[in-house]
């Protein structure tokens, strides 16, 4: 195994585990809050924090700090990449710092605010929701500075060729949440003492996951300085988060409004989105990120050799890899989202009501699972391109589209409306963009695409039909508890996924001829070291 693949394998491993331990979370989460409004509020003010880590330290800040300090490590060696992760740090600690505070001042007199909001007409159990989730905002923010420090010191580690800590650095704070949550169930605090303790184990976490890179670069000679002198790297970085934060910001607003029509909406909608979206950022996380990490370097170094065969090739395997997992993993959701909310979710406060209001949440949800991978890929062509413009329109046109059909279908349809407002948006995300891509050279049209996409609708109908089929028939079993849940699970998925794979297999599916040549040569490997023994 190569360097460069064994790398991808220790990321891709510890996403895995981060997305699965943080899907743990919430289970446990539910477990001890269920959709009350007090895990509502708490699930908006943490969005609140997340969105400010998102335009400041991962994502944008990576993207633009991993190939400068790169450059500052080839020309100026360590001592000089040294000095630029301590100007960095710098920076981050009093802009984050400035935010805190201005934040912290305004929640804590949130009071009078939603008090005003009241005589223009907002209902009392809302404004009610609005002054929980701001007290939760006051002692969630600080968190934004910690993980903002710890993307800077984790790009710092990847550049210098250190990838499992900063992977790993996610499950400090899905472990942190677990201890807190079973600690105050230990303890038998009440919901108010335990969500104190959720909050104040979110700190903890941060600094963990600040900490951990932190002592890795120690050991690899770094010793920070606080240094605020102006620096043409530092502009540099500046100049290369630019578009990244406006397009950042526009999806991060985009989930944020969600949330809070939820939180005004009732009690449980944003708690209830919230576990949705978890579930679908499994096979999301697991999946088409890993394939966006092994395909973007690839085009990328096409487009800087002005490939465009091999480019719009690689792109093109990259979408059909994506949809060949996510079409039928948004079947099987929409179809086992009952069974899947129970299985997961089910216990303690979470109750039978919970999960019938879940259901069609993550149904919706579902629906858009193709749409946001398909998304993240054809951004991925963009960014290749050294066109940072064109993915802020569409996350402007998202934006538009999934506000105003928040506002007119949450009304109607409640949670679910909001869910599917969402859902049509990135669909428009996905059009608008594939469309510009389309523009910018011809070979980035899908035309070639569509067999393969008719060969995957095909063995998706199939699989689809025998997931339904089988969920009926365990349905039929007089089976006591969760059982029939977990007999769809453990017989039914694997079933249907076989089928589906054989199906493809028999269609003929682009890259089956490549498949079968690894699995002969794993075939010979095996059987040679068999003869050797």
């Amino acid at each position: 195994m190569s360097k460069n693949l064994h790398n991808i394998s220790v990321v891709a491993v510890a996403t895995v585990v981060s997305r699965v331990l943080g899907l743990v979370r919430e289970m446990a989460t539910a477990a001890v809050f269920g959709t009350s409004a007090l895990n509502s509020a708490f699930v908006s003010a943490f969005t609140l924090p997340n969105l400010f880590r998102r335009l400041l330290g991962e994502g944008a800040l990576t993207a633009a700090f991993v190939p400068t300090l790169t450059h500052e490590l080839e020309q100026q060696r360590r001592d000089g990449a040294f000095r630029l992760v301590s100007k960095v740090a710098s920076w981050l600690v009093v802009v984050t710092t400035v935010i805190v505070g201005l934040a912290m001042v305004v929640f804590w007199n949130a009071e009078s605010a939603i008090a005003l909001a009241s005589r223009w007409g907002v209902a009392e159990e809302t404004g009610r929701r609005l002054l929980l989730g701001a007290d939760l905002a006051v002692i969630l923010f600080p968190y934004l500075i910690f993980v903002c420090l710890s993307a800077a010191f984790s790009a710092a580690c990847q550049v210098l060729g250190r990838f499992a800590e900063p992977a790993l650095s996610p499950i400090w704070l899905n472990v942190a949440i677990l201890g807190a949550l079973g600690l105050g169930a230990w303890w038998a605090w009440d919901s108010a003492a335990r969500m104190q303790l959720l909050c104040v184990a979110v700190l903890v976490g941060g600094f963990w996951q600040m900490a951990v890179p932190a002592t890795v670069l120690w050991r690899e000679g770094w010793r920070p300085v606080f240094d605020l002198r102006p620096d043409e790297r530092v502009r540099e970085i500046l100049r290369l988060m630019g578009p990244t934060v406006i397009g950042s910001a526009i999806y991060l607003i985009n989930i944020s409004v969600s949330r809070f029509l939820g939180l005004s909406l009732n009690d449980s909608a944003a708690a209830v989105l919230n576990l949705a979206t978890r579930v679908m950022e499994l096979p999301i996380g697991v999946f088409t990120i890993a394939i966006a990490t092994v395909v973007f370097p690839l085009i990328a170094r096409h487009a800087a050799r002005e490939d465009w065969p091999a480019l719009t090739a690689s792109y093109h395997k990259g979408l059909r890899l994506v949809l060949v997992i996510n079409i039928p993993a948004a079947a099987g959701l929409v179809l086992l989202s009952e069974p899947i909310t129970r299985l997961l979710f089910e216990r303690g406060a979470f109750q039978a009501a919970d999960t019938r209001l879940m259901t069609p949440v993550l149904a919706v949800y579902a629906l858009g699972l193709p749409f946001l991978s398909f998304t993240s890929l054809a951004l991925r062509g963009f960014y290749a391109l050294r066109d940072t413009a064109t993915p802020v329109r569409a996350a402007a046109l998202s934006f538009v589209v999934n506000l105003v059909l928040s506002l007119l279908l949450m009304g109607p349809l409640s949670t679910v409306g909001l869910a599917l407002a969402s859902t049509i948006a990135v669909f428009v995300q996905m059009v608008f963009l594939q469309v510009y891509l389309g523009r910018k050279h011809a070979g980035f049209a899908l035309a070639g695409l569509l067999p393969n996409l008719g060969k995957i609708a095909l063995a998706t109908m199939l699989m689809s039909l025998l997931v339904w089929g089988g969920n009926r028939f365990v349905g039929t079993w007089a089976l006591a508890g969760k059982l029939p849940d977990v007999l769809v699970v453990v017989l039914v998925i694997p079933l249907a996924a076989a089928l589906y794979g054989a199906a493809l297999w028999w269609l003929r599916i682009e890259g089956r001829d490549e498949l079968a040549q690894v699995l002969d040569r794993v075939r010979a490997k095996l059987s040679g070291k068999t003869k050797v023994g």
